[in-house]
């Protein structure tokens, strides 16, 4: 796991699965965990990191979407309560157990054991936008649909970083997950846009953290991405720089989904 300083209050951890980040945030004394990393010996980590870095231990957690690797951060802070988007405290009420399940599955493909299960425990819905108060500043919560049907982008205003959940990856195509649309994804893009040009750094879901100028540049390559497949399907061309195998299967499983959505 690798761990870098954006401002005096955030630190980003970057996990060695997928490059999936969580950012801490600290406000005087207080701190939130955003997202987490994946693997066991990351997650046991995690309180250290943040004790030699003289941040407060986390007065709770928040989670930008309710996709599994984004929720693991209850195995680091068992006793922390969860704060997410409504639409996202919404998609955890109807599908009980998803994230357990899916992490059940993960572990056991990779052989991974872990000392606990993961228990989500208290959840509190947040409005989303809305704001959350943290020590003498305040994150503001904004709606960011579209890659899933849940989900909020984390503006800290003070240090000028904008946490963008699974959006604006450097690493990773975008993608259309369970109850994610095409639309929904443009307009979180479009709505984030103003945040993106103002911020210093953009830490996406999955990759290393962007400045603005580059984030602005992945943002249009993002939006001409899912044009490109609403209007030329399989043969859309991928972002330059995003072609991999793997980006191609990723397309091919977009392609599907926004298929069968339209029957």
């Amino acid at each position: 796991m690798r761990v870098v300083s954006l401002h005096p209050d955030v630190l980003v951890a970057t996990s060695r699965i997928w490059q999936t980040t969580c950012t801490i945030v600290r406000g005087g004394d207080e701190a939130f965990v955003i997202d987490s990393p994946v693997l066991p010996d990351e997650l046991e980590l995690l309180p250290a990191v943040i004790e030699q870095s003289r941040f407060p231990q986390p007065a709770g957690l928040l989670a930008t979407h309710a996709d599994w690797d984004h929720l693991l951060g209850r195995l680091a802070f068992p006793e922390a309560t969860l704060g997410c988007a409504a639409s996202t405290a919404e998609r955890m009420r109807a599908t009980p157990g998803e994230a357990q399940r899916e992490l059940r599955a993960f572990d056991d493909q990779h052989y991974l054991v872990r000392p606990a299960p993961l228990s989500l425990g208290s959840v509190q819905a947040l409005d989303a936008p809305g704001a959350c108060e943290i020590g003498p500043h305040e994150l503001a919560l904004h709606p960011a649909e579209g890659h899933t049907s849940d989900g909020m982008a984390i503006w800290a205003p003070w240090a000028g970083v904008l946490v963008a959940g699974d959006y604006l990856s450097p690493v990773e195509i975008p993608v259309l997950g369970d109850g994610g649309s095409i639309e929904a994804y443009a307009a979180t893009l479009d709505r984030l846009r103003p945040l993106v040009a103002e911020a210093q750094f953009i830490v996406p879901g999955h990759g290393a953290s962007l400045g603005s100028e580059r984030a602005l540049s992945l943002l249009a390559e993002d939006l001409d991405y899912l044009q490109a497949l609403a209007q030329h399907g399989v043969q859309a061309e991928l972002p330059e720089g995003r072609r991999s195998k793997v980006q191609r299967v990723i397309h091919a499983e977009n392609l599907a989904r926004t298929s069968k959505s339209e029957h």
